[in-house]
This record gives C-alpha cells, sequence and structure tokens, in this order.
C-alpha cells in the first residue's frame, strides 16, 4: 500500500492541491474558537459531495461540443480518461481546472458573509473532500483492494461506469445522488455500452 500512497503523493496536482489544503486548514485550526468555521467547513465538504455527481454526470458527461477549444477541453477533463481509464496523467483533475471552482466557490461565500475565515474554512472544507475523491478515484483505478466493505463497493460501481455503461454510476465517493436520481442501476441488467470508452462517439449515436 505505501508504494500506492507514495505514488498518489508523487502526482503534481494532488502535491499542488495538498499544499493548499493544509495551509487553508492551518488558518482555519488555529481559529477553531469559532464555532462557525467548523460548520463552514462542514457546509464545505457537504457542497463537494453533491456537486461531484453533477459535475460528473452534466458537465463531464455532456454532449461533445462543435467548437474544437471546448471538445479538447473535455477530452483532456474527462473523454480521454474514459478512453485510457489507467492511465496515470489522465486520472486526476488537473489544477488550471479545480482550482478556478474552488477559488470561485470561496469568493461567493465571503460575498455572502463579508467573512474571510468563514469563506477560508468553507475552502478548506471543499479541499479535504476534493482529496478524499481524487483518492477514492485512484484506488478505483488501481491494483488496490479496498480495506473497507463500503470502498469495495465504490470501486465495483465505478468501475461498471467506466467499462459497462457511462449512463450510470456517476458517483465516485458515494452513490446518493444516482440512487435519487435513478442513474443506480442493477449492473446485470444493464447492457454494455458501445460508448462507454470513447464518449465522443456519443455525437454520432445522437
Amino acid at each position: 500500500m505505501m508504494k500506492y500512497i507514495k505514488e498518489f503523493f508523487s502526482i503534481r496536482d494532488i502535491q499542488i492541491t495538498s499544499i493548499t489544503f493544509l495551509t487553508l486548514l492551518l488558518i482555519t485550526v488555529l481559529n477553531l474558537t469559532n464555532g462557525r468555521l467548523w460548520i463552514a467547513m462542514l457546509l464545505g465538504i457537504i457542497g463537494y459531495a453533491i456537486t461531484e455527481y453533477l459535475i460528473h454526470r452534466f458537465l463531464f458527461h455532456m454532449k461533445p461540443p462543435r467548437k474544437n477549444f471546448l471538445l479538447n477541453l473535455m477530452k483532456r477533463i474527462h473523454y480521454h480518461h474514459h478512453a485510457h481509464p489507467n492511465d496515470l496523467n489522465l486520472l486526476f483533475l488537473p489544477v488550471w481546472y479545480s482550482f478556478p471552482i474552488f477559488i470561485t466557490a470561496g469568493i461567493i461565500v465571503f460575498l455572502i458573509t463579508f467573512e474571510l475565515l468563514i469563506a477560508i474554512a468553507f475552502t478548506t472544507g471543499v479541499l479535504f473532500y476534493l482529496l478524499y475523491y481524487e483518492w477514492s478515484h485512484y484506488v478505483a483505478h488501481r491494483p488496490i483492494t479496498p480495506i473497507t466493505p463500503w470502498g469495495k463497493f465504490m470501486k465495483r460501481m465505478h468501475l461498471w461506469h467506466h467499462y459497462k455503461n457511462e449512463q450510470y454510476w456517476f458517483g465516485v465517493t458515494h452513490p446518493t445522488f444516482d440512487v435519487l436520481f435513478n442513474t443506480y442501476k442493477n449492473e446485470k441488467k444493464v447492457e454494455k455500452s458501445d460508448t462507454v470508452r470513447d464518449l465522443e462517439k456519443r455525437d454520432l449515436k445522437a
């Protein structure tokens, strides 16, 4: 397991995200006498847990864009990951994608509360769950046997998404919204998609 932990933290995007998270966490911890920071951090965690599904389903699996720039963007962010699921270079969200999102989220929280520490605590929660998401995603695609039954279930579910049918099982860390939005199916009753490894072909089938 240690070699996989080292491999995970050898990824540049993970290193940058981890350093940013630890910096914001230190600021938050030094001010935790303010009970609202705990709530803000929890809301950041919940926020990412919700948007994980929404972004994966409605952005990453959107109809292939016509514009070359947007198409190439989607290829890097997700389409190529489906074509080469175990390629480490395509496995993680690039910081040029993830950082603008969590920075924007932090700014929105600041504009609502006008409290910098609340915004920092919220962003800390977002980054914590982002790293948890990245680790869960990494485990799903590497020859690692999760320790817990939950981890084994989520790995199995994510691999169904990659190798059985890309229209289902969008959750990476939890299946809550798959269940709510009817994208969690009995794997044995789902037909294998012929576009599961080539998301661009969905445009030709439309």
